[in-house]
């Protein structure tokens, strides 16, 4: 059996791409997108067509609802190819406006059901921003599941579990970078591999606190640099993977062990965290690490989705 397949029977195994044509190869449950994605998958020709459809038809109503038809022109016919859910990313420039993330969230969930998708099969991704956790309690109350992203610290898991958001997405490979860059010279890769990735250890954190307090969320690693860090979260309620990374899997025969364990999480003496937001923001204050990981990812975003705002234009 190769390690994708062991893996598959520890953890839900989720494509993290816009390329559907890739995501049937792998056979996921579940597909994340995010504007990177689509921005990569669009300029690709077997996708252009996508994006040419969605201003044709709806350039006259503004870009923002260019931008809502497209990431759901995508998500669609992610869906085609897998049996579970498609992550779908509001705006990222909404990531510290409550009322307007709830609003475009919204307005992404009508745009799917008008498409016959039903609404468990769509996650609404959010940035976990005081703002955006808001956001994302109000409309898990409505029925709407979020997928809480940009998550580094154990501060805004906490927070999400708190909100009863349906699914977080800690980022082991941006956390391992912050760590490894600050470090410099100093970085021990082989000493620093393994269950010793600092993303690593943030998730596993993350997964035993949740499982130890029964709080529902749905732990989702997200973000890897290399097939250690994934076969150190082997048990993980879900991995979201890149085609590169979901291919060296299938590649391999190497034996995979379970690294996580609900049962064993239960029996651990982890004390039990509550925040509101003045707690929250002083604890993302003492964390220099997700304060500059948060920051960074949401200005990479914008970043994209003012290229594809560009080439709608």
């Amino acid at each position: 059996m190769n390690q994708l397949d062991a893996l598959k029977q520890l953890t839900t195994v989720v494509a993290d791409t816009g390329d559907f044509n890739q995501i049937a190869a792998f056979s996921p449950r579940d597909a994340t997108t995010n504007p990177s994605l689509i921005l990569k998958a669009v300029q690709k020709p077997e996708y252009a067509h996508l994006l040419k459809e969605a201003v044709a038809k709806y350039g006259a109503q503004g870009l923002d609802e260019v931008m809502n038809r497209l990431l759901v022109s995508f998500g669609c016919e992610i869906l085609k190819h897998i049996p579970g859910r498609v992550s779908t990313e509001v705006d990222a420039r909404l990531s510290f406006d409550t009322e307007a993330t709830v609003t475009r969230a919204r307005r992404i969930i009508d745009l799917y059901q008008g498409e016959g998708v039903h609404i468990d099969r769509v996650l609404i991704k959010i940035a976990s921003t005081w703002e955006g956790i808001q956001a994302a309690a109000r409309l898990e109350r409505d029925g709407i599941h979020t997928n809480l992203t940009l998550l580094f610290s154990f501060a805004q898991a906490v927070a999400c579990g708190q909100a009863k958001v349906q699914l977080i997405s800690p980022f082991v490979g941006r956390i391992y970078d912050w760590y490894k860059k600050n470090a410099g010279a100093s970085w021990d890769e082989a000493a620093m591999a393994g269950a010793n990735d600092p993303g690593v250890k943030s998730v596993r954190a993350i997964y035993n606190f949740y499982k130890k307090h029964g709080i529902a969320t749905e732990v989702m690693g997200a973000s890897f640099r290399n097939v250690g860090q994934i076969t150190a979260l082997a048990g993980c309620d879900l991995l979201t993977i890149s085609p590169d990374l979901l291919a060296q899997l299938a590649a391999s025969e190497a034996p995979l062990a379970k690294a996580l364990d609900a049962g064993a999480a239960k029996a651990m003496d982890i004390p039990f965290v509550t925040y509101d937001e003045a707690g929250f923001r002083f604890a993302m204050n003492e964390d220099a690490m997700a304060t500059e990981k948060l920051a960074e990812g949401i200005r990479a975003f914008v970043v994209d989705t003012i290229k594809l705002e560009g080439m709608m234009r």
